[in-house]
């Protein structure tokens, strides 16, 4: 827990522990919905040039303090600019949110998966206990075309058989019980893939961050076996450019970008931190945001044969099959796998479901390793003395959270969990990552960042990187903002409206990000030097590192020190044992371990 910090086994098992926390269920639920309705193939026009300017930059930025500090969001934004410690404040909380919710997803995957081994698939059809009059299987009924009002068996299904949904946020019924010993399993998955720090992680990514495509691939060659496939892909890229001129587009890229790489989420910096420093940096992220653009793309694919193929059965168009969110996976999907024949259905049923178990649980740990470190670098004295062991801090964590997430399994689950998940991080990610670069660019100085890679890594910065890091993308991520406030719609579910009161607990469940700002202000002012206030709050803003200063590190060889010092040289002497440090650094070394 304290010492030498963990580092990663080996620089591939950081970059799959990345590409997996990037590639998750919005790659699959989100942003082929996005592409369809944001212009078709012309939505990766604004996607890639937000990637451009914003996502890839900012993923450059995040992997840069992580490396460079070796600390979680809190601390590494602390190192830099003492008064905007309140934006990494926010990550974390974002990601603690995060944390309560989305094994929420993974038990309605297991769930899935358990069900699919049975023959008929239980939401193939009518009939059963938990459907409705109002049940409507275009295999066996007389017309072709729905009707009103009414819902197919895979609706059926998800919502009153898996869900036993409610009428409403305000009718939170019993619990599911089914689903609580599920998220428990869920946890439990998520427990010991992370219980023995990251270099056991490092392991558990070989296989979660590339099954997906084993299964993708497999239900691409599928779908474009089916009948109507190809009507469905042509309405996923056919452009509408018209719609470029809409900003509510613009702000769906951005949107997606943020959400899938994970910008301001913290998970990249607590990551970036337990790489050695000389990796390399640019390339990593380079690799992290083409992996993931690509399964994005890749993934549109396979969602929209399948679609065409739906539509094709039910003698529909596409645009009214077409979902996006839970319902994508859990309802869409489903139907399509109920109309093969045993025992192909099962067998794709049960490897998309546990492809969605694996999609889940990457994205999950890290969050939860976010969460986890941050704790660790704040109070990893007092929790050494408390829990004695990362394996317990761990379990106590997961315990905590998964009590937390409790109020996504009861009949009124559903309605919390849009609730939570619309609230807690779009209305706030896009105002802490504001934070977060401003803190970096123009407090700290973009150029000095990028001295510090070059230090670490040996290579240079380009004068691009530092461009958007100064200007484009803060000004990129101020228009998003402010067009996203002008054009925000309270939320629904399907036909429900949300009460007064409702919206309230959402705006409740933003604020806990954003309230971290200012308090992270305050804290910074009151544990800066002076002797009066004003004093206190400019030493704020000066970084805690400036005992020193890239002159003093020649070419990264020379890992002589001042006699004060703070985070990341001493780190760089003590995890590169070929390089002579001078007595003074493992003194350093062992000082601050114990209190980092």
């Amino acid at each position: 827990m304290v010492g030498v910090r963990e580092q990663w086994s080996r620089e591939l098992d950081y970059v799959l522990a990345c590409v997996g926390n990037a590639i998750g269920l919005g790659n699959l639920w989100r942003f082929p919905y996005l592409c369809y309705a944001s212009g078709g193939g012309a939505f990766l026009i604004p996607y890639f040039i937000m990637l451009l300017f914003t996502g890839l930059p900012l993923l450059y930025l995040e992997v840069s303090i992580g490396q460079y500090t070796r600390l979680g969001p809190v601390g590494a934004i602390k190192t830099l600019c003492p008064f905007f410690q309140g934006a990494g404040m926010g990550t974390v909380m974002l990601s603690f949110l995060f944390t309560t919710y989305y094994n929420v997803i993974l038990a309605w995957s297991v769930y899935y998966m358990i069900a699919s081994c049975f023959n008929p698939l239980p939401w193939s059809s009518c009939g059963n206990i938990w459907n409705t009059d109002n049940c409507w299987d275009s295999a066996v009924n007389d017309t072709s075309v729905k009707p009103n009002n009414s819902m197919t068996p895979t609706e059926e299904y998800y919502r009153y058989q898996v869900l036993n949904q409610s009428s409403g946020l305000e009718e939170q019924g019993d619990v599911v019980w089914p689903l609580v010993l599920l998220l428990l399993v869920s946890w439990i998955l998520v427990y010991f893939s992370l219980f023995k720090g990251v270099k056991w992680t490092g392991k558990i990514v070989y296989f979660t961050a590339t099954f997906p495509y084993v299964v993708l691939i497999a239900l691409l060659a599928r779908g474009l076996s089916l009948p109507g496939s190809m009507k469905g892909i042509d309405f996923y890229i056919n452009p509408r450019w018209e719609l470029l001129l809409d900003p509510k587009v613009w702000i769906n890229a951005a949107a997606q970008n943020f959400n899938s790489i994970g910008i301001a989420f913290g998970s990249m910096i607590a990551f970036a931190s337990y790489s050695k420093p000389e990796s390399r940096i640019f390339r990593n992220s380079m690799i992290i945001c083409a992996v993931n653009s690509a399964t994005s793309v890749l993934a549109g694919f396979a969602v929209f044969s399948i679609l065409g193929y739906i539509a094709f059965m039910q003698d529909d168009e596409v645009s009214k099959v077409v979902s996006q969110g839970p319902g994508l996976v859990f309802i869409v999907y489903p139907a399509a796998f109920s109309s093969l024949t045993y025992p192909t259905g099962q067998i794709f049923a049960f490897l998309f479901f546990f492809m969605l178990i694996t999609l889940a649980v990457d994205s999950q740990l890290a969050s939860v390793e976010c969460v986890i470190t941050t704790v660790q670098d704040q109070f990893g004295y007092s929790l050494q003395k408390i829990f004695k062991r990362k394996e317990i801090i761990v379990l106590v964590f997961c315990l905590l959270t998964y009590l937390c997430g409790l109020p996504n399994v009861t009949q009124g689950g559903i309605y919390f969990f849009k609730l939570i998940d619309s609230y807690s991080s779009s209305l706030s990610l896009m105002l802490i990552a504001f934070f977060e670069v401003i803190s970096v660019s123009w407090v700290y100085g973009a150029r000095n960042l990028a001295d510090k890679v070059r230090i670490m890594t040996g290579r240079s910065v380009s004068f691009y990187w530092i461009v958007c890091w100064y200007a484009i993308s803060p000004l990129f991520i101020l228009a998003i903002l402010v067009f996203s406030y002008i054009q925000w719609t309270p939320i629904s579910l399907d036909d429900y409206e949300y009460p007064a009161w409702g919206h309230g607990i959402g705006w409740f469940l933003a604020g806990l990000s954003l309230v971290c700002i200012p308090i992270g202000m305050i804290k910074g002012v009151a544990e800066s030097s002076g002797k009066h206030c004003w004093e206190k709050f400019l030493n704020s803003f000066r970084p805690l590192d400036n005992s020193y200063s890239p002159q003093s590190i020649q070419g990264n060889h020379d890992c002589k020190l001042q006699p004060v010092m703070v985070t990341t040289v001493y780190r760089q002497c003590s995890t590169e044992p070929s390089k002579q440090c001078d007595p003074v650094t493992t003194v350093l070394d062992q000082q601050l371990s114990t209190k980092i």
